[in-house]
């Protein structure tokens, strides 16, 4: 059985600063919406951006990293897609006029699958790319947040090619001696405190380029 713990208001989107702002979805790794996102969605915030993180292991979260492949295997990526589309559209009709989607890992991918809809005016990814067979045409800005040596640095260094082929403006960075996770501060083990600030402080300002006025 998966090592797992309860998380607060299970299967809902919590929310961050001001309904009509432009919105930022925030999708979980494969741990969950561990707690170490609560104050990254605050930070969003604060930076004048509408937040909606949701919940997409209904209502459990791991720090154990086998739990945490198992837990990944269950979501759907429709599923997520289309709990993408339903935040979106609550949030439009309450004033918000710009989406960006930003994921961490397996949330990355599931962010970059869901630009290709067209659900976003721009996407950031941490630790996430496409492989050839899942890729389309993603017709919003990329920016990569990349550790030192990706898990396989061939299939992001053919996805960035493939983003420039299309025509989708990229931008990537990689944070030295870092391994993906380098962002969250719960599932500690790859944390890097230094990148996990200089990446926040680059997805608010791409961010604000693309969603601001």
């Amino acid at each position: 059985m998966p090592e797992l713990v309860p998380i607060p208001s299970p299967g809902v989107a919590l929310t961050y600063g001001d309904a009509g702002d432009a919105l930022v979805v925030v999708l979980h790794d494969e741990y969950g919406r561990l707690p170490g996102l609560e104050p990254f969605a605050q930070a969003l915030a604060a930076q004048g951006f509408r937040v909606a993180v949701p919940d997409l292991y209904e209502g459990v979260a791991t720090i154990d990293p086998p739990s945490a492949a198992e837990l990944c295997g269950r979501v759907a990526d429709d599923d997520v897609i289309d709990t993408i589309a339903r935040i979106a559209d609550a949030e439009r009709a309450a004033g918000s006029e710009r989406v960006g989607l930003l994921g961490f890992g397996p949330g990355g991918r599931l962010a970059l699958l869901a630009a290709q809809t067209g659900a976003a005016d721009a996407v950031v990814a941490y630790y996430a790319s496409l492989a050839d067979e899942e890729h389309g045409l993603v017709p919003c800005p990329v920016l990569l947040q990349l550790p030192e040596t990706p898990d396989d640095p061939d299939e992001v260094a053919a996805f960035i090619e493939r983003l420039g082929d299309h025509g989708t403006p990229v931008s990537s960075f990689r944070y030295a001696g870092t391994r993906a996770g380098f962002a969250n501060a719960t599932a500690k083990e790859n944390f890097d405190k230094n990148a996990a600030a200089l990446a926040f402080a680059r997805s608010t300002a791409f961010l604000d380029a693309h969603l601001g006025d």
